[in-house]
């Protein structure tokens, strides 16, 4: 039997994180492509339940989005009736995007999708696992929980 190829990039803790994120998105995009929606899509009604009222600008830096892309997502969100967009209270030059009730029904649907795919991801850990692996993750990309 022969070494697998490229032994030392596999090694990597870049490399691995790497697979480890591809799988991990993988698996959400496919429990959330059962609801109909995409990653931004969820990422994007996620921001505005929890911004709301929120003007484009300020919810695109909060995903790190693109403002065009984020003007076809709301378009879409906005056609399948799961935000609205009205002027922004304090700047009426502004719109400000909010989640519909159908919004935060599909939300609350894709959010357990999304805690299954995460659980299916982590099957191999036990709980305390989960745990210090989920800290060693926030530590290593320099975010909070």
């Amino acid at each position: 039997m022969t070494a697998a190829p490229l032994p030392a990039i596999r090694s990597l803790p870049s490399w691995l994180l790497g697979r480890a994120a591809a799988r991990g998105r993988a698996l959400v995009a496919d429990a959330l492509a059962a609801e109909g929606m995409r990653m931004w899509h969820h990422v994007v009604l996620s921001a505005v339940r929890d911004l709301a009222p929120v003007t484009q600008a300020d919810l695109g830096r909060s995903v790190s989005l693109d403002p065009k892309d984020l003007v076809g997502v709301l378009n879409h969100l906005q056609g399948a009736g799961l935000v609205v967009r009205e002027p922004d209270p304090v700047d009426r030059r502004k719109n400000a995007v909010s989640l519909t009730e159908e919004g935060g029904r599909l939300l609350e649907r894709c959010e357990k999708a999304a805690r299954e795919a995460n659980d299916t991801l982590l099957a191999p850990l036990s709980a305390a696992e989960r745990d210090r692996f989920l800290d060693l993750l926030i530590r290593v990309s320099g975010t909070e929980r």
